[in-house]
C-alpha cells in the first residue's frame, strides 16, 4: 500500500505520541506500585486503590469487593467503596464459588455489566445489585493465579473522546489491578501477623508502632495525644470459677465494648493477657477522661452470661496525656499510663485515674 508523504509524516507523529503516552504510562504505574508497597495497613491500601483507580479510569465512584478475612467464603463490599449511595437493606456479597468469581478468576479480564450478564445469563441474577452500582467497568484483582477482589468502576467521565474504554485502557486497568491485588494480599497478612485471633484486636509490637508515628505527628501538628492502659478486674477468678472458655468470652466481650466506646481512627490493641491498651490522637486529657469513663461504665453497667450464669465484669483504666511542649517517649508514655493503671488497681479498681507529672503518685479521678 503506498502512502502520501502527508500521511507518512502523520503516521510518524502518531507513532511517536503512542511511544510517548506509552513511556508516560510505565512511569505512572511505577509511581502506582510504589505508592501500594508504601502502605501496609489493610484500610489505607483499599483508600489507596479506590482512589487511584478512580483518578487513573476518570470515573466518579468506584467500589472493592474483598474478603473481610482469609476463611471468608463471600467477596463482601463492607466499607471500601467512594462516590455510591448503597442500599441498606441490601447484603452487597458475592460468594467466592459463584460463577462471576470464577470467570474473573480464569479469565483475568475486565468486563462491562452487560458484557458480564450476557456471558453469565441467569447466574448473574443473584448479583443483580451490582447494577445499581452504575458500572462501567468490573475488574478482577488477580495475583498468583487468585482473586484477591473484584472492582468495580462506576460512571466515567465523558472528556468528548466517549465513555467506552479503550483495549488501551483495558490493559491499563488491569496493569493496576495486578498491583493492586499483591498490595491487597501483603496487608492481609501483615494484618493477619500483628492481630490478635481472638479479640481482633492489633498486638502490642503494631501499636507501639503507630504510637511512635503518632507522636511524631503530635509534635509537627503541636497536637496533644493521650493513651489509656486497661485491666480487667480480677480476671483470674474467671478462669477459675467457670473455665478458660468463660475467660476467653470475657476478653471478647470486653474487647467490643471497649472498641464500640472509642473513636473511628482510635487504636485499640491487646497489650497481653487481660491488659488492653488504647491510643487517641488530638484530644485533651480531659475529653480522653470522658471515653476511657464511658469504657468504664459500659463494661460495669452490663452484665454478660456465661452457660447460664450472670457475670459482672469491671476494668480498671491508667491515662496519660502527651504534649508536643514534653518531649517523651512511646515506651515512657506507656508506663506512665501504666503507673495510673496501677494506682486504680490498688486503690478499689473500676475506676480511672489520670497520671499526673506533678505529683508522687498519679491521683484518681473518679
Amino acid at each position: 500500500m503506498a502512502y502520501t508523504l502527508l500521511e507518512v509524516e502523520t503516521k510518524q507523529v502518531k507513532d511517536v505520541s503512542d511511544y510517548e503516552k506509552q513511556i508516560y504510562d510505565l512511569k505512572q504505574l511505577l509511581e502506582i506500585s510504589k505508592s501500594f508497597s508504601s502502605v501496609l495497613e489493610y484500610n489505607k491500601v483499599i483508600e489507596s486503590i479506590l482512589y487511584i483507580c478512580m483518578c487513573q479510569m476518570r470515573t466518579l465512584s468506584a467500589a472493592l469487593f474483598t474478603k473481610p478475612d482469609i476463611n471468608s467464603q463471600y467477596f463482601t463490599l463492607g466499607t471500601n467503596y467512594t462516590g455510591m449511595s448503597l442500599d441498606p437493606d441490601v447484603n452487597y456479597s458475592i460468594s467466592d464459588q459463584h460463577r462471576l468469581v470464577n470467570l474473573l478468576e480464569s479469565t483475568n479480564l475486565s468486563y462491562s455489566y452487560d458484557e458480564m450478564v450476557e456471558i453469565l445469563k441467569d447466574g448473574a441474577k443473584d448479583i443483580g445489585f451490582l447494577a445499581k452500582l452504575s458500572p462501567s467497568l468490573i475488574v478482577p484483582l488477580v495475583a498468583k493465579k487468585r482473586l484477591n477482589g473484584i472492582l468495580v468502576l462506576g460512571e466515567r467521565i465523558d472528556l468528548g473522546d466517549g465513555s467506552a474504554y479503550s483495549d488501551y485502557e483495558k490493559e491499563q486497568i488491569l496493569n493496576i489491578a495486578s498491583l493492586a491485588s499483591l498490595a491487597i494480599n501483603n496487608s492481609a497478612l501483615v494484618d493477619m501477623a500483628s492481630t490478635d485471633m481472638m479479640t481482633h484486636l492489633k498486638l502490642k509490637h503494631f501499636f507501639f508502632s503507630k504510637l511512635i508515628e503518632s507522636i511524631d505527628a503530635a509534635i509537627m501538628n503541636n497536637q496533644p495525644l493521650c493513651v489509656f492502659m486497661l485491666d480487667i478486674d480480677h480476671f483470674k477468678q474467671f478462669n477459675d470459677t467457670y473455665g478458660h472458655a468463660c475467660g476467653d468470652m470475657v476478653l471478647i466481650e470486653v474487647a467490643s465494648m471497649i472498641k464500640q466506646c472509642v473513636r473511628n481512627d482510635d487504636l485499640v490493641a491487646r497489650y497481653g493477657g487481660e491488659e488492653f491498651v488504647v491510643l487517641l490522637s488530638d484530644i485533651k486529657k480531659s475529653e480522653a477522661f470522658k471515653i476511657a469513663e464511658k469504657i468504664r461504665t459500659t463494661i460495669a453497667d452490663r452484665n454478660l452470661e456465661f452457660e447460664g450464669k450472670q457475670i459482672h465484669v469491671t476494668i480498671s483504666i491508667g491515662l496519660k496525656e502527651f504534649t508536643a511542649k514534653r518531649t517523651i517517649t512511646a515506651n515512657k508514655l506507656v508506663e506512665d499510663a501504666d503507673a495510673a493503671l496501677y494506682v486504680s488497681k490498688n486503690t478499689g479498681r473500676n475506676k480511672t485515674t489520670i497520671y499526673s507529672a506533678h505529683k508522687k503518685e498519679p491521683v484518681a479521678q473518679n
